[in-house]
């Protein structure tokens, strides 16, 4: 499926490239808005239709069977309870407590959201609407269908809702047939059916607690079981198979005339593995999954500590690799693309780190084989690069995101122990402590245009524009659109964060744009403009430093030092990527 990326504003006749961003449209995913619409339409057509049901069961149909054998059955089950009967239906019946699937849901998409390697987001509020949904064409149904419960003793308190529908077996169907649809599309191996069997067992066994207990008659539990289920259809379909949503704003695949058809493989395969994040077992898996694409005879070389993959990725492609897949974070994928920059070689990427900024704007899987199978069958792709310099620099190239201030100190205070342990949330928790870093001061030439002179907290050049938790900074950054992005960051006092969060959020500064780069340039060094968040696009950019700076490549700290300069090589990288839409 194409995600969506804002459009790239036009560059007027006498004006710089470097200019300004105007007001960037929203972050969130494109098709959002036609996307909740068709739901609420949905769901109004759902309570209408489970309330048609409840008024036939209590009107014309009363007198029909099944209706008319209801309390035959209610008062048969009430004459057969036992201790240890009703001692489980209790279990039971809590699994569909309200707390309980509220206490369940609520750590699920948590752990969506904030666990390494994942975020879901897009099945956390699958899961969160669902159930929501669920509950309010529950509240829907019970205020306009009167129905009252059954004429036996009730094992539990009768709350003041009609006895259509069973609200604890509707929304344990929506939680628990949920988590099985979400287990189904992410586990593999033996244990997928039966892990997914079981939950489904989950809100069957409630509806069956709940007709022992005398709570409810058979069409109650079988109305919410449907209840719930037309919930999760609905929001699963119009999240997952109509492609109405589209995901991350910078993952955009490229015009199809970027695009080209990759033939069956031929030729050596190698794959370059960092094998702190890739143990055997990960790396059998690969081996699987490039078997299925005809890569039978795939070579796997580790990468060091002295050479984090730049090396290997330059002996394959210097030994004739048709194929080079990079498994790591976006350490190993720097350095791998810093060698086979301009090669013309294909890599593959196989993200399996913390970060995963490159796979995640691209669209890529984070699971590995997952990534590894989407790329097999993708297309081929040329990707920019962002070539870099400074004092005591080096040469080298950027995938997705270098910088300085306020990143490149985060990075350096982020735990490697705590990055392991937690993940990309690691990173959040070194920014809390590293926000009161001192602001600096630093002049920006811009493709040749006058000089900027600016004070900042953080400068940020942008190959993407996404980065982990679904957070976009730089909305119109593209990884093939031959430009480079920067973002200046400069909130004074809380009032001043609160604006630049906000901004962010928007998808851009509500500043207007000007005519040139010059009309930018602040009075006076030390007041730079009082804008807290400035946006530009380049191709060349040359950064100053009045002080020495933390600086950092794709997240990884690099020497201190009070010189950058980038400048962009289109489609300098060639990828393999999933490609069409889906």
């Amino acid at each position: 499926m194409p995600t969506a990326v804002p459009e790239r504003p036009t560059v007027l006749p006498g004006e710089s490239p470097g200019a300004a961003r105007p007001a960037r449209t929203p972050a969130l995913p494109r098709g959002s808005g036609r996307t909740a619409a068709r739901i609420g339409a949905l769901t109004l057509c759902q309570a209408a239709l489970m309330v048609g049901i409840g008024l036939l069961i209590t009107g014309p149909a009363r007198g029909v069977w099944p209706m008319t054998a209801e309390d035959d059955l209610n008062e048969a089950l009430e004459e057969h309870r036992t201790g240890a009967l009703t001692t489980v239906s209790w279990f039971a019946s809590e699994a569909g407590n309200t707390l309980t699937i509220i206490a369940i849901t609520l750590a699920v998409c948590l752990g969506l959201i904030l666990i390494p390697r994942l975020p879901m987001w897009r099945q956390a509020v699958f899961l969160a609407v669902g159930v929501s949904l669920q509950a309010l064409v529950f509240l829907i149904i019970t205020a306009s269908v009167d129905r009252h419960r059954p004429e036996v003793d009730r094992l539990d308190a009768s709350p003041p809702t009609s006895s259509y529908t069973s609200g604890h077996t509707g929304a344990a169907t929506a939680l628990y047939a949920g988590l099985a649809a979400l287990a189904l599309s992410r586990i593999r191996g033996p244990w997928r059916k039966v892990v997914c069997g079981l939950l489904l067992l989950v809100p069957l066994m409630v509806a069956l607690s709940r007709l022992y207990r005398g709570m409810h008659h058979p069409t109650d539990l079988v109305g919410g079981l449907v209840n719930g289920s037309l919930s999760l259809l609905i929001v699963g379909r119009a999240l997952f198979t109509e492609g109405t949503v589209a995901a991350a704003p910078s993952a955009r695949p490229a015009p199809a005339a970027a695009t080209v058809r990759r033939e069956p493989a031929s030729g050596r395969t190698v794959v370059v593995y960092n094998p702190t994040v890739t143990d055997e077992s990960a790396c059998a898996a690969l081996r699987d999954v490039l078997r299925q694409h005809g890569h039978a005879e795939a070579e796997f070389v580790p990468t060091t500590a002295e050479d984090t993959g730049g090396g290997q990725a330059a002996r394959a492609v210097r030994d004739g690799a048709a194929l080079v897949v990079v498994c790591g974070g976006d350490g190993t994928l720097r350095a791998a693309a810093d060698a086979m920059a301009g090669s013309g070689v294909p890599l593959a990427l196989v993200p399996s780190g913390t970060g995963n900024l490159l796979a995640r704007n691209l669209g890529l899987p984070l699971s590995p084989t997952g990534a590894l199978d989407a790329a097999l069958r993708g297309s081929v792709r040329h990707i920019d690069l962002g070539r870099i310099e400074g004092d005591a620099l080096e040469v080298t190239h950027f995938a997705a995101m270098s910088g300085a201030g306020l990143d490149a100190a985060i990075m350096e205070n982020t735990d490697d122990r705590t990055k392991s342990f937690l993940g990309w949330p690691a990173y959040v928790l070194a920014g809390i402590t590293t926000l009161r870093a001192p602001r600096m001061h630093v002049t920006v030439r811009l493709d040749g245009a006058p000089a900027l002179r600016r004070t900042a907290r953080m400068v940020l050049l942008a190959n993407v524009g996404t980065v982990q938790g679904g957070l976009t900074l730089v909305p119109a950054a593209r990884p093939d659109d031959g430009r480079l992005d920067l973002l200046i960051l400069d909130p004074r006092g809380p009032g001043g964060w609160i604006r630049a969060l906000g901004a962010l959020l928007r998808g851009g500064a509500r500043t207007p744009r000007p005519t040139s780069v010059d009309t930018l340039t602040a009075p006076d060094a030390d007041a730079g403009t009082g804008v807290p968040v400035e946006f530009f696009t380049f191709r060349r950019a040359e950064l100053t430093f009045e002080s020495v700076q933390s600086r950092e490549l794709d997240g990884d700290p690099v020497a201190p030092g009070r010189r950058l300069t980038a400048e962009v090589r289109p489609g300098a990288l060639t990828m393999l990527l999933p490609s069409g839409e889906k």
